[in-house]
């Protein structure tokens, strides 16, 4: 959690800036704690006195019923201003949602919302994939997410693990793609897996700290599209 709090501190102290409005995904562990206790306690103040409105993005569980909690827990910890038709703004911050929303969804959260006074000024939808044809990464369950850091030169496994949906587990530690000389089988695991009972690392270094290690023609990656997999 500390790492959380340091990583949410400096995102505010770049980007919170007076009349800015900055979004932050905030469910990658748990976004009640995140709310009731990380921007609503110890990073409270220097919302406040950033200036900027802090939109914060649940991206995990049912649509519903977690915007509703997490409006519900933003004003426990920055309070409402009501507006002239009754209904209840958040002070210093907002909420965006982007996951599981479609027509029908947004439906069902906005009168969620209604049910319990909170105006539609303090939400924002995202939706990508849904305003077309719905083929995206949830098709076959896939994301890329990022699963290590190097602290000081020492590395640190990292994961998304939220509390409202642990269908979303990603792996975590510094990862490859290895694959077994005799069944050609893939599989992603930690580097040092790689040479060890047939397992062979398939994977190139292309782009590394700014710069490009591996240049290839757009005709190159046709012919290699064509060309069985070979080691």
């Amino acid at each position: 959690e500390n790492h959380e709090v340091d990583a949410y501190r400096n995102f505010l102290s770049k980007f919170a800036k007076p009349g800015a409005v900055i979004a932050c995904v905030s469910d990658s562990y748990d976004i009640y704690n995140a709310i009731s206790n990380l921007w609503g306690g110890e990073l409270k103040e220097q919302i406040i006195q950033s200036g900027a409105t802090l939109v914060i993005r649940p991206d995990s569980g049912n649509p519903q019923e977690v915007v509703l909690n997490c409006l519900k827990r933003a004003e426990d910890a920055f309070g409402v201003t009501y507006n002239n038709k009754g209904y209840k703004v958040l002070n210093y911050v907002r909420l965006i949602q982007g996951d599981g929303v479609n027509p029908t969804s947004i439906r069902e959260i906005v009168e969620s919302m209604l049910k319990e006074k909170y105006s539609i000024d303090n939400i924002a939808f995202g939706m990508g994939g849904a305003l077309l044809q719905k083929v995206d990464r949830d098709t076959q369950k896939f994301a890329m997410k990022m699963s290590a850091v190097d602290r000081h030169g020492i590395w640190m496994d990292v994961c998304k693990h939220p509390a409202t949906d642990p269908g979303k587990l990603s792996k975590k530690g510094r990862l490859t793609l290895l694959r077994h000389r005799d069944s050609g089988e893939f599989k992603t695991a930690h580097p040092t897996e790689a040479g060890v009972d047939g397992w062979v690392d398939v994977m190139h270094t292309v782009w590394e700290n700014g710069y490009l290690i591996s240049e290839l023609t757009f005709d190159q990656i046709r012919d290699r599209s064509d060309t069985p997999f070979s080691f």
